[in-house]
């Protein structure tokens, strides 16, 4: 259990007592399980706002409970990569600007979209509400750990995600992806969809770090998440797979 709590520690912001050693290998599985924490505390909240309101505030208040969960930890990441990989730069000037701690205009744009993409998906979740609530934020945390094992750490000299580099994580390690595979089978057949988009948006972000600078820091595991998340959201909404 140490490792859970040392996993819930790192990833979010709930305070669950004394800190526990930072061991990255033993704590990486975990983050499918605490993702998997996190949607049943957002779909909790979200049973209770939406007797007092409309979906679409409901929606909102949603996302703004989700950032206080994680104290907007893979936000950051988020604005830090959009500012570093957007354009043509070359791999170390990308890597410079991602460790600045200011944010810039692209940053602050792909944040601003993010949370909207997020927003409008939850808010057009209708059936099976409550299990999308539960899973995808499950399914985006075990999206760091396919980063993790197929690209190399792009800062030699450092940094917050290094840990989790120095041994590469062996594929008995996703064993926290198949818990939220198991609930997603409430989903009934929509299961196969869902599963096939996050190995899509997960592969396709992938190759885009691979192309544009063959490499991920983890500011760009933060970004990942971020970005599978709201896509999972909005593809769940969509009017085809409800």
């Amino acid at each position: 259990m140490k490792n859970f709590f040392a996993a819930l520690q790192f990833i979010t912001s709930l305070p669950v007592g004394k800190r526990e050693k930072f061991i990255p290998a033993a704590m990486a599985p975990f983050f499918p399980i605490v993702g998997l924490l996190l949607g049943a505390l957002v779909a909790l909240f979200d049973l209770a706002v939406r007797q007092l309101w409309p979906l679409s505030v409901t929606a909102l208040l949603d996302v703004l409970f989700l950032i206080l969960l994680t104290g907007a930890f893979h936000l950051d990441g988020l604005g830090d990569t959009a500012d570093g990989l957007y354009g043509h730069r070359q791999k170390e000037a990308a890597l410079a600007i991602m460790k600045d701690s200011r944010i810039g205009v692209m940053g602050l744009v792909a944040i601003i979209c993010g949370l909207s993409i997020k927003w409008a998906g939850i808010a057009g979740l209708n059936a099976n509400r409550s299990i999308y609530l539960l899973v995808i934020p499950a399914y985006a945390r075990a999206g760091m750990l396919f980063g993790m094992r197929f690209l190399k750490y792009g800062r030699p000299e450092g940094g917050i995600g290094k840990p989790f580099f120095d041994t590469k994580i062996k594929f008995t390690a996703f064993w926290g992806l198949l818990v939220p595979v198991g609930f997603s089978f409430f989903l009934g057949w929509r299961t196969l969809l869902l599963n096939i988009v996050f190995a899509i948006l997960v592969g396709c972000i992938l190759l885009y770090y691979k192309r544009k600078i063959n490499c991920i820091t983890g500011d760009m595991l933060g970004a990942m998440t971020e970005i599978t998340e709201s896509g999972l959201f909005l593809v769940a909404s969509a009017s085809w797979y409800l």
